[in-house]
């Protein structure tokens, strides 16, 4: 697509929250039909959540340096490596237990098939290793209170575990956020053989869909509500004490409404103990999830969520996501 930049309007109506550009209404249009790489939103009748107006400033910043910068674009030479199968440096890395940043050793390793980070310069052993198969990155500023932060996911014995790191140095940040990206790019070439670049680019890395406060109760209806931070992760609904928590406190399966799974605005009868007054309820052929909402603007972008995962369908791999759910101890 050769138009870059949307020259119609001053004061146009539309923006594209994953690239952090306004757009006219015709190139709404044109943003829709590649929603692989743009979402885009009415800025006066689609409701805005916050992480939806933090522009993705470092990766933006570093696209701009590079086009007109560095001029990557024009000469090839200047490219990074983002696809040489390796890379190795020193990040900032948020400690599980006490919260504080501390520099680590990161490796990423096509061949292995891993990125993995070490405590300690000499140490022959890695501290986590993380697949690359399931690995995700998503710039997190906002989230994590630093400029250039990054939130990297993967699963570990099936659950999601949270590693959030940054570098002083955007650059450095973009780098490794693109390789990430290349190593996964492989990855699926390897597994979907076969399969057009159109289908293989959403899958590199995801935002989340939604992230927020709720409060939850439990199975029976009957404990207290407590707060939780939660967050929409593809079909994987996790839920947290802190937002910047490593491990969720619990996750939950989210399928489609033609595998019995559906969204309610409210709460079930007689539920008691909550001190939020705008109630959502999920339910799964085995159980049903209540949660409520503070204000009414909150309940319905969590309804918006929810809706839009339980009407599509679903894929051969989530119905074994699915079934780990259904019998994890």
């Amino acid at each position: 697509m050769r138009l870059h930049v949307c020259l119609r309007p001053a004061d146009p109506e539309w923006a594209s929250y994953t690239l952090g550009v306004f757009v006219c209404h015709s190139c709404s249009g044109l943003h829709r039909n590649i929603a692989h790489i743009s979402k885009v939103k009415s800025l006066l009748l689609d409701p805005w959540s916050c992480s939806e107006l933090e522009v993705r400033t470092c990766r933006l910043d570093q696209w701009i340096r590079a086009k007109y910068e560095r001029k990557e674009f024009m000469y090839v030479e200047r490219q990074e490596p983002y696809s040489a199968g390796y890379r190795e440096g020193f990040l900032w890395k948020r400690g599980r237990d006490n919260g504080q940043y501390l520099s680590r050793k990161f490796i990423l390793s096509e061949r292995e098939g891993v990125l993995k980070y070490f405590n300690k310069n000499d140490a022959r052993e890695p501290k986590a290793t993380m697949k690359i198969s399931s690995l995700n990155a998503t710039f997190q500023p906002g989230k994590m209170g630093t400029a250039h932060g990054l939130q990297i996911t993967y699963l570990k014995d099936n659950s999601t575990r949270n590693i959030f790191v940054y570098h002083e140095d955007g650059k450095e940040m973009v780098d490794w956020f693109n390789a990430i990206r290349a190593a996964r790019f492989h990855f699926l070439q390897v597994a979907f053989p076969g399969a057009p670049e159109s289908e293989l680019l959403p899958k590199l890395t995801r935002n989340y869909i939604k992230e927020g406060y709720m409060e939850k109760t439990g199975p029976k209806q009957t404990e207290g509500f407590r707060k939780r931070w939660f967050t929409m992760d593809d079909r994987r609904l996790l839920y947290f004490k802190d937002p910047l928590d490593a491990y969720a406190r619990g996750e939950v399966f989210i399928g489609s409404q033609e595998n019995r799974y559906s969204v309610l605005a409210g709460l079930p009868p007689n539920t008691q103990g909550s001190h939020w007054p705008f109630g959502i309820t999920i339910a799964t052929p085995d159980r049903k999830f209540v949660f409520a909402c503070e204000t009414e603007e909150d309940q319905r972008g969590w309804m918006s969520a929810f809706q839009m995962v339980v009407s599509r369908p679903m894929l051969p791999q989530d119905f074994a996501v699915e079934a780990y759910f259904k019998h994890k101890p």
